[in-house]
């Protein structure tokens, strides 16, 4: 048999599945459930520091718990879910979000609020990758799958946004665990549509899982995540070098597991192709650009601008605006000008956006950080479905909850990253900004280095501090402000290095529309000749 005849005669997905707009609605709901959990804790983040009195290092770890805990899992999880039931899997993992949300919500100690976000990101990494996995396998190639993509995109997206502005509104009248419980209607509604409507065992494969490699990654990325987290910061630098050194260590072991398995978790030979491993990079870090912004732009918002809650969440709504606009647009342009100029287009708004943000200070009004918030939400807009499409496209049906999991990643590794490396550039230049301050100060020879420690420790901490010497309480606090201006400034800067480099790779390494096209035709080909 040719290549061609195998290709003819591989299975592939009808058009749609029975029922089409009950079944994306219980997988778009699903993925709004994820995100949402994401994004809950920035806008609470002033008042989880002022409830538990913590420092900017462990405000950084409620951040990127959830999408921490996500990203640890979800590539094991993904090769689970292909071998034993992707329904399955999202309905335990919905489940397990509305349980956790509650011991997040009610948690006694930063500590516990810390593990119960990453178990929530967890019970994410069961049915995250999976809506998309199941979409690829439901839907069959054309128009319709890449519409049902731009669609998962846009609103997987919006969904941090939509978390924001809802945690917003209730923390004006309740208290900071309010916010995550936010998911626990949505995540209710996708148990029941999911159950219903979403068919079994669609298109999954009898593989035996690698389950030496799936531990392996899951150390491997959570090592990865935290030591960027905590390499940048001066109290934790050591053990931050000592993840990161295991991180190579590890990337290095699950590499060759997955060269020498009989069945790998992670296919190297699919991931090596142009259309997957290019835009899943470019991918990561542009959604990890989008979620480090509002990480670290809640915080200038609220502590700078004097925003409230709600005022801060309402002030990023045009993102969320921009991300909707734009999806329709963005699945066109996939299809008539290809993954590369579409990406490419979302680039440059993002660019945009982050050079804006390096012009904000506290007197900065409300209209120009919307517009900032827009022009990144427009480019990640853009730029999220071609990164997913051209992921989902390269890879056969039988492995997509490998290309699933790679585009969760994109979202989830590179919000931890991003969040995780801007938080610790705002918390180094905080620390360092303020500790200057200190010694430029006629008190600094009165001052003990407990109380020093604590003012450099976060904007909240410096707060409690100013609290207990009131005489000297407008002087901390304006070089409170001062400080963590300094160090929202010069994390906007990295991101903005980060989006050129994200850009280049694009740029360099995406083909254009009728190579990439003339790829995909390829690789389906030798899918059909292996299987």
């Amino acid at each position: 048999m040719t290549d061609d005849d195998a290709a003819v005669s591989a299975p592939t997905a009808p058009a749609a599945p029975p029922r089409p707009k009950l079944v994306l609605t219980a997988l778009i709901l699903g993925a709004l459930v994820c995100n949402i959990n994401l994004a809950a804790a920035n806008i609470a983040l002033p008042d989880i520091g002022d409830a538990f009195g913590t420092g900017q290092t462990a405000l950084n770890l409620v951040a990127v718990g959830c999408s921490l805990g996500l990203a640890m899992s979800v590539l094991y999880l993904g090769a689970v879910a292909d071998r034993y039931g992707r329904k399955q899997l999202l309905l335990i993992g919905l489940a397990f979000t509305v349980v956790l949300s509650f011991v997040a919500a009610f948690a006694s100690s930063v500590e516990m609020l810390v593990v119960a976000r990453i178990l929530t990101g967890i019970a994410a990494g069961m049915a995250y990758p999976v809506t998309l996995s199941l979409i690829t396998a439901l839907w069959g190639p054309g128009k319709q799958r890449t519409v049902a993509i731009a669609l998962w995109s846009a609103v997987s997206a919006t969904a941090t946004v939509v978390g924001s502005v809802l945690a917003g509104i209730l923390l004006l009248w309740l208290w900071w665990g309010a916010a995550f419980l936010l998911a626990v209607p949505f995540a209710m509604a996708a148990v029941i549509l999911a159950w219903l409507f979403v068919p079994s065992h669609v298109a999954e494969n009898d593989d035996k899982v690698d389950h030496l490699g799936g531990v392996i990654s899951v150390f491997m990325i959570g090592s990865i995540v935290l030591g960027l987290s905590t390499v940048f910061v001066p109290t934790t630098r050591t053990f931050g070098v000592i993840l990161l050194i295991s991180a190579a260590v590890l990337i290095a072991l699950f590499a060759w597991r997955q060269l020498t398995a009989r069945s790998p978790l992670y296919d190297l030979k699919v991931a090596r192709r142009r259309t997957f491993w290019a835009p899943a990079a470019a991918g990561l870090i542009v959604f990890g650009s989008l979620m480090g912004a509002m990480f670290v732009g809640q915080q200038f918002q609220q502590n700078i601008l004097g925003y409230s809650t709600l005022e801060a969440s309402l002030s990023i709504v045009p993102a969320g605006v921009g991300l909707l606009l734009v999806a329709p647009q963005s699945a066109r342009l996939v299809l008539t000008r290809g993954s590369r100029f579409t990406m490419m287009l979302g680039y440059g708004f993002v660019l945009v956006g982050f050079v804006t943000m390096l012009f904000w200070n506290e007197t900065t009004p409300f209209w120009y950080v919307s517009i900032a918030y827009l022009v990144i939400g427009i480019g990640a807009g853009f730029a999220m479905t071609p990164a997913s499409r051209a992921i989902t496209e390269s890879t056969p049906v039988r492995r997509i909850g490998m290309a699933s999991a790679t585009a969760d990643l994109q979202r989830d590794l590179g919000g931890s990253v991003m969040q995780g490396v801007l938080g610790a550039i705002l918390a180094a230049g905080f620390a360092h900004a303020f500790g200057k301050l200190i010694s430029e100060s006629s008190e600094a020879s009165s001052i003990s280095d407990q109380v020093t420690a604590a003012l450099q420790a976060s904007y909240a901490s410096a707060v409690h501090v100013a609290d207990q010497y009131p005489q000297y309480k407008d002087q901390i606090i304006q070089a409170a402000q001062q400080s963590l201006m300094t160090g929202a400034i010069a994390a906007y800067a990295v991101g903005a290095v980060a989006i050129t480099l994200g850009a280049a790779v694009a740029w360099f390494f995406l083909p254009g529309k009728s190579s990439e096209l003339e790829l995909i035709a390829s690789y389906e080909r030798a899918d059909a000749a292996r299987a």
